[in-house]
């Protein structure tokens, strides 16, 4: 038999669930699964992981408001269409989307289209500003934290084979480690 399944979310462990409780009650969730602390930004979130594996074909998913479920719209637009594909039902109550309907289904497309929208406009302002900033003489990346003379000086000192490895990445002012990595590379010209 079908279910109503409700899931909660509050960031800070001070914050207070019992609205969302309550309207996820009134709108006949027979369960809910609560994350308390926990920020949407998380891609880990064990309750919201427990009841994605309770929710069954037929089953509803219910949430008081989107931004209770998703990290992001992409996030939302994603769980939202793999729900979908298991024959599960979605409803926001704040925002009256409920995927059963033709309507419901109508709005949430609507955000799905925004979404992948906003991922298009991020993406063109990233590759525009990329171009402008090499049109400036600038290359994408962060600047190269060692110069061609530390490289020159860690393999200086350790083509001597009198220090030690330590020795030699103190001189340097750098870890064993990058002192490794540097003897690999090819001194910049």
């Amino acid at each position: 038999m079908a279910s109503i399944i409700g899931y909660a979310r509050v960031s800070t462990a001070d914050q207070n669930t019992e609205l969302q409780l309550d309207a996820l009650a009134k709108a006949g969730a027979a369960k809910v699964f609560t994350d308390h602390g926990v920020s949407g930004a998380k891609t880990e979130r064990p309750e919201l992981d427990k009841m994605l594996d309770y929710l069954r074909k037929g089953d509803t998913l219910l949430v008081w408001r989107l931004d209770r479920l998703g990290r992001s719209m992409q996030h939302l637009v994603t769980l939202v269409a793999e729900l979908k594909e298991r024959g599960i039902i979605f409803r926001s109550i704040h925002e009256g989307i409920d995927t059963s309907t033709i309507n419901g289904e109508l709005v949430f497309n609507i955000f799905a289209s925004l979404a992948t929208f906003e991922r298009e406009l991020i993406r063109e302002r990233t590759t525009h500003g990329l171009a402008a900033a090499k049109a400036r003489g600038r290359l994408g990346g962060r600047p190269k934290k060692y110069d061609a003379k530390k490289i020159a000086l860690i393999k200086r000192l350790h083509a001597g084979g009198d220090m030690s490895p330590q020795e030699i990445a103190d001189a340097a002012q750098v870890s064993v480690s990058s002192m490794y990595r540097l003897l690999k590379m090819e001194t910049p010209a």
